[in-house]
């Protein structure tokens, strides 16, 4: 059985998290770390990375931080080599760095479009360019997208998230079927509604002590009726970092609560008189 377990393993392998500074992105690194990793990680400014670098620190962990714009090839290159010189060859990746603006189609701006493209879709790929190289050298390797309920969803108010997402998706399983010949591994995660302090106040009770509008709606739509945990997503992400994974490759894994599975939703919010005939 310990020869088996070996499989989930991470012992002495490299593994950048992009935007890994809190949130989700140290979920996953603290995760990858715990499995054996050597965790690198970058930031869009020096702020970010001292605050980062201060809660590793706390957890006791050794990573390697530095300021980096995943939009800027120069600047990502220049990342991968300064990890390469100073840490060593980057065995996984996670493209967790991202943006949402919410904002409906008709008033956001084509810079505001642009700029969440940017991110959350450009910014994995020139990441993913900038590793893959080394990994087919060396025969093996892990790339983690960071896609979203919004990969198969649409919402209101998330044109532009929903479209790097989408494409994301599509990504992932362009780079497997690029790049499975040479051992590398190209999944995504995709979180259902996730329990962080930016979604806080989601969750707050009202003044009258009734739940909130929104929570009432995730927790209506979600078979678990409750909202996700980092600690739910960690897991996930040291498998698909790990061997046990090496033949699994261009799939999008959603951890949602089976929100994904169901139509459900709470009829109380529903407003008949806006309805439209479909016959």
């Amino acid at each position: 059985m310990q020869d088996f377990l070996k499989n989930f393993s991470l012992e002495g392998k490299i593994a950048w998290v992009t935007g890994a500074s809190y949130g989700l992105g140290l979920a996953y690194a603290v995760a990858f770390a715990e499995s054996g990793a050597r965790v690198v990680f970058n930031d869009i400014n020096q702020e970010l990375v001292d605050k980062g670098m201060a809660e590793y620190k706390k957890l006791g962990i050794d990573a390697f931080g530095a300021v980096c714009d995943v939009t800027k090839e120069d600047q990502v290159q220049n990342f991968v080599a300064d990890v390469e010189k100073n840490v060593g060859t980057i065995d996984i990746l996670v493209n967790n760095a991202g943006i949402i603006k919410r904002i409906p189609m008709i008033d956001m701006t084509v810079d505001q479009w642009q700029q969440v493209i940017d991110v959350d879709l450009t910014g994995p790929f020139i990441c993913s360019k900038a590793v893959l190289p080394a990994m087919i050298k060396k025969g093996s390797g892990k790339i983690i997208n960071a896609c979203s309920m919004m990969s198969e969803f649409g919402r209101e108010t998330v044109s532009a998230y929903a479209a790097a997402k989408g494409g994301l998706k599509m990504l992932t399983r362009n780079i497997c079927s690029e790049y499975g010949q040479f051992n590398i591994q190209c999944n995504a995660i995709g979180p259902g509604y996730i329990a962080t302090p930016q979604t806080a106040p989601l969750r707050e009770k009202q003044p009258d002590g009734s739940m909130h509008p929104f929570d009432r709606f995730i927790r209506s739509k979600t078979p678990a009726q409750r909202w996700g945990k980092t600690e739910d997503l960690m897991g996930l992400a040291v498998f698909l970092a790990s061997p046990a994974s090496d033949f699994i490759n261009g799939q999008v894994v959603y951890i949602d609560g089976g929100i994904s599975a169901y139509i459900g939703q709470d009829p109380s919010n529903l407003d008949p008189s806006k309805f439209q005939d479909v016959d």
